[in-house]
């Protein structure tokens, strides 16, 4: 290279020298960001005014063949106007300027198309509300990148639709995208979206039950991430799926430290929403254990307090409720606070399922206490003591009698329970009996072998 010519066996190419400052001008960059920050100036005063004016530069007409300036000015109008649609809740806005945009992608390189759309689907799915209109979209996008052969693009917009399928409670949907796009990823050994999906099909099988299912795709996403950096939030993810794993086997003192892993990973990101959702499990691990003495201690640290307090912590408060009611063991408290957080509780699958089980054994146990000392009692007067519907109280004493919790059998038309006695097993038979048969078995290896000298 000499003074700005390239000499390569006797060829010789002009090359042309960069401009100071830069591979190029980014002048005209500059004056298009300017104007659309002119624009933006009322949108706090004037949100609808200020869509209408973007809206309008996204819908102006651009040469055959726009420049890089025309090109830069639209997509910074769409990247503005999607977000205060997103704000006003405008779901069919936002949904119709995604299907408009589609015509100028053909003008952007691959990456910024994929950050465009990703943008737009971002803040669809911030909308509450409107799951169907967002998986209708998001199906209409993989189609379209289907037809224009953009491989990647269509990989990272179904991700997202197993997502939106997940958070419509369309298990099935889940796996029916998930699965061929696994098999994809792996042929393509693109570990970071593979760990992603397979973590997404862990929580679509744990919500159908099926649990061997979900513990396999958990071990395959935890291996591929072993392979490759993961995010923060993403290993807090895999924390969080494999707390929940090992509380459904009962396993809960290993399951309280993956949510504790996870509540510092959303915490050290930011992320309020998944950072409570951790903080909570931990709550209910503390529960289970027989430890609710420690659940105000725990909500007290300094890491959870910033969470405790504010709009946010009725989950906490719920959690906090549960763990009165179990350490006074009592069902009527417990029953109070489900009605006053119904939402909070029942709305997480895994709240429910472990505190309904706490609340079952908390009834067995008040059940048993009270019909100990007696070997006749009314129906009615256990409802009275135990302060619940005699309907309630009568269809548990017949589970537990059929589950052999219970000794005694139900006199439905005089309304009263029959206690039997239960006689304790004598250790000195059992053990008598045993000592016979392993003589007898002595015996008869004595005489095998007395078989055979004869």
């Amino acid at each position: 290279m000499r003074g700005g010519v390239l000499v390569n066996r006797g060829m010789v190419i002009s090359v042309k020298k960069p401009a100071a400052g830069g591979s190029m001008d980014t002048g005209a960059d500059v004056n298009v960001e300017q104007e659309i920050d002119e624009v933006m100036e009322g949108a706090e005063a004037d949100p609808a005014g200020t869509a209408t004016k973007l809206q309008a530069i996204v819908d102006g007409e651009m040469d055959a063949e726009p420049t890089a300036e025309q090109v830069r000015r639209k997509e910074l109008a769409i990247q503005k106007v999607a977000v205060i649609y997103s704000k006003q809740n405008k779901t069919a806005e936002l949904a119709s300027l995604i299907r408009t945009v589609r015509p100028l992608m053909s003008h952007m390189s691959k990456a910024k198309c994929g950050k465009l759309f990703r943008h737009l689907l971002a803040m669809l799915t911030k909308i509450e509300g409107a799951i169907d209109e967002q998986v209708k979209v998001c199906v209409e996008c993989i189609e379209w990148t289907k037809s224009e052969k953009r491989r990647f693009l269509r990989q990272t917009l179904e991700i997202m639709l197993a997502g939106l399928h997940l958070k419509a409670r369309s298990y099935q949907e889940v796996l029916a995208v998930a699965q061929p796009l696994i098999k994809e990823l792996k042929r393509l050994d693109d570990k970071l979206q593979l760990v992603e999906v397979q973590l997404t099909e862990s929580r679509a099988y744990y919500a159908l039950s099926n649990y061997p299912r979900a513990r396999a795709s958990l071990v395959s996403a935890r291996t591929t991430a072993n392979g490759v950096y993961c995010a923060p939030n993403m290993q807090a993810a895999l924390d969080l799926q494999s707390g929940i794993m090992h509380a459904q086997e009962q396993d809960f003192k290993t399951a309280y430290s993956y949510f504790y892993e996870s509540f510092e990973g959303f915490d050290s990101i930011s992320s309020a929403s998944n950072a409570i959702s951790g903080l909570k499990y931990m709550l209910l691990c503390k529960i289970m254990l027989e430890k609710a003495e420690d659940v105000n201690g725990l909500l007290a640290s300094k890491l959870a307090l910033k969470y405790s307090t504010g709009d946010e912590a009725s989950e906490l408060d719920a959690m906090k409720a549960v763990a009165k009611a179990n350490t006074n063991r009592s069902l009527e408290e417990f029953a109070q606070a489900w009605e006053q957080y119904k939402s909070e509780l029942g709305a997480d699958v895994i709240i429910q399922s472990h505190v309904a089980d706490m609340n079952d054994t908390m009834l067995q146990n008040n059940l048993c206490r009270i019909v100990e000392p007696y070997s006749s009692i009314e129906i009615a007067h256990v409802a009275k003591l135990i302060n619940l519907p005699q309907a309630q109280v009568e269809k548990k004493l017949s589970e537990m009698i059929l589950d052999k919790k219970l000794a005694g059998i139900l006199d439905q038309g005089a309304g009263v329970l029959e206690i039997f006695e239960v006689e304790e097993e004598d250790a000195t038979y059992a053990a008598a009996i045993e000592a016979i048969t392993h003589t007898g078995s002595v015996v008869e290896a004595l005489y095998k072998k007395a078989e055979k000298l004869a």
